[in-house]
């Protein structure tokens, strides 16, 4: 049995040899049916895959070690909602603010905040996908409106805070190929901080929506929905009318009670006789008392009526004068009184005394400048107002618009401005201006030592406290309640498997090849930064955001089934999907590249 010859023909081999290549050196670099079963080189961007699946798992166990605590003693019952509350507050309001502002102001500088417009249009893109995506599976399901538009919350507001920023911070630290060619000396802090600003963006466009669009439609209170005001109208008008007749009966009833108790009091009071009780009949009340004798009454009694009508009388206009124990006729009002009488100031029993000497000078400054301030605006009040009064009325009229349309923006930015946005705006200005940023960064600096450090020291906190008190909410939302509601009942399984679908599912399916595109053919730089990639991917696949389950139970809207998709979504869901969503980003960083 002859092998079969693989060798090139003689003639090849004798030109190779006139070249000075070997059979053996050519076969090495060639490609073969051989080369196949050869060791590949892992991407440059990431390790091997099976190394790769392991740092990713490691990163998303070390977010589950740290929220496991949480939901532990929350079970033990040592964690209530109030606490929770008070926590979360108390992280939004203190701890992240330091840590947006220690990461973003570190390491960013002006260059790199040009191109950051693409990111509303990828959050515009992402939220219509999951829009249409959860229209057609509510349609698929036969959902009513309600359940619809409980679904579509579910699939459009994902988790932009709590979980991907822990998962960023510990990816940015894990995995090596995330640094960016474009920056020279990128390091795991910058790959953090670009991650977390990405991540701040996205959060607050996702707020916006989420306590205007989902707050008030898609999370809207039963009774804003026409098909079960209907039923609900329907019994509330039988039990109306059952109600308004009884009240009926009740009122003539009283009313009989109140005429033979008005005839029982005039016939006691007046007289025991007969007679008397019948010219009670004809009884009209008396006008102002007389101050003479001239009544039935006797004079203690005259003199005791004259009291109370003066006590009436000081009631109701509080300027009834009284010296020496006789009361003057002349009431003053208003400014006469004041002109009239003038009382000096008296300190409240509560107010402390102001010391003399050099002991009290703060206060009587403060008190000083207080009244200072006051002046001055007054003035300045009342000079302005004069002065517009001059203008012309066109002129009055277009001042008067403009300040409208002022204060409304001023009053819309007031209310939209949170302690995170605000620490990621001065964390941009201190970034944008070098010397503000070697003044808080640089090491020989006097505030570096004191005030960066001890914002850093609070920024430590952030991360940590956010991942015990997310395990506290999994707690909390997903004890097992029986529901009041005879719908939620019916339904609660399909409301379940429908939001996983449009939230976890299909939207990674679909925005995954849309994403490829916009890294490999957009000439947009801040697209190659692998993180950045990350985190979009990371926001497709997102659970449903824990804020939902706040608005659920404010409206009272499928609570038992949103503690239902909190605990499936991020104790069982959570890993499979992070593994796949960063794989999916890594492979779509090394394919544009």
């Amino acid at each position: 049995m002859r092998f079969l010859d693989l060798r090139p023909p003689t003639s090849l081999r004798l030109a190779m040899a006139s070249a000075g290549e070997s059979w053996d050196q050519y076969s090495s670099t060639a490609p073969s049916p051989f080369v196949i079963f050869k060791k590949q080189q892992p991407h440059n961007s990431h390790p091997a895959l099976g190394h790769l699946i392991l740092l990713i798992f490691g990163a998303v166990l070390e977010v589950v070690c740290v929220s496991l605590p949480g939901y532990i003693i929350a079970r033990l019952g040592h964690f209530d909602a109030d606490k929770q509350k008070f926590l979360a507050n108390l992280n939004v309001m203190l701890f992240t603010p330091c840590l947006i502002f220690t990461k973003l102001a570190s390491q960013l500088n002006a260059d790199k905040l040009v191109e950051l417009g693409v990111i509303p249009i990828i959050f515009v893109i992402q939220t219509l996908v999951s829009y249409l995506v959860a229209t057609v599976v509510s349609k698929c399901f036969g959902f009513n409106k309600r359940a619809s538009n409980f679904v579509t919350a579910m699939g459009v507001f994902g988790n932009s805070n709590s979980l991907p920023i822990s998962l960023v911070i510990s990816l940015s630290q894990t995995l090596k190929g995330l640094h960016w060619d474009k920056i020279k000396g990128d390091n795991d802090d910058e790959v953090a901080a670009r991650g977390i600003l990405y991540l701040m963006i996205f959060q607050q466009l996702g707020q916006l929506v989420r306590w205007s669009w989902g707050y008030h439609i898609l999370l809207a209170p039963k009774d804003k929905y026409e098909e079960y005001n209907n039923d609900s109208a329907e019994e509330g008008r039988f039990r109306g009318e059952a109600h308004d007749d009884g009240e009926a009966d009740r009122l003539l009833e009283g009313e009989n009670r109140a005429h033979s108790g008005v005839g029982e009091e005039f016939g006691t009071h007046r007289s025991g006789s007969p007679a008397q009780v019948e010219d009670s009949e004809g009884y009209e009340p008396a006008g102002q008392t007389p101050v003479g004798g001239s009544s039935r009454a006797s004079p203690n009694d005259s003199e005791d009526d004259e009291h109370d009508t003066l006590r009436k009388r000081n009631a109701k206009s509080h300027t009834t004068i009284v010296i020496d124990g006789n009361v003057d006729g002349s009431i003053y009002q208003g400014d006469e009184l004041n002109q009239i009488l003038s009382f000096p100031r008296i300190r409240n029993t509560d107010e402390p005394e102001i010391p003399s000497g050099i002991i009290g000078a703060p206060k009587r400054v403060g008190r000083f400048l207080t009244k200072f301030k006051v002046n001055t605006s007054r003035r300045l009040s009342s000079a302005s107002q004069r002065a517009f009064n001059t203008l012309p009325r066109p002129l009055q009229s277009l001042l008067v618009g403009l300040h409208v349309v002022w204060a409304r923006v001023c009053s819309f930015l007031w209310e939209f401005m949170n302690p995170p946005l605000w620490a990621m705006l001065v964390a941009v200005l201190v970034a944008s201006v070098p010397e503000l940023q070697k003044l808080f960064f640089e090491d020989e600096s006097f505030i570096k030592t004191s005030v960066t450090s001890a914002i850093s020291s609070s920024a430590g906190v952030a991360v940590p406290l956010i991942l015990v008190v997310l395990g506290a909410n999994l707690a909390r939302n997903t004890q097992n309640q029986e529901g009041t509601d005879a719908e939620e009942k019916e339904i609660g399984a399909r409301l379940l498997v429908a939001s996983l679908i449009c939230r976890m599912l299909l939207p990674t399916l679909i925005m995954a090849p849309i994403l490829a595109v916009f890294a490999k053919y957009v000439p947009v730089s801040i697209l190659d930064d692998p993180i950045f990639v990350i985190v979009c991917f990371l926001l497709t696949g997102a659970p449903s955001a824990l804020q939902l389950a706040q608005i659920c139970q404010i409206n009272n809207v499928y609570e038992v089934v949103m503690g239902k998709i909190l605990f499936q979504s991020y104790v069982i869901w959570i890993l499979p999907s992070t593994l796949i969503l960063v794989v999916c980003a890594l492979e779509v960083v090394e394919w544009a590249k």
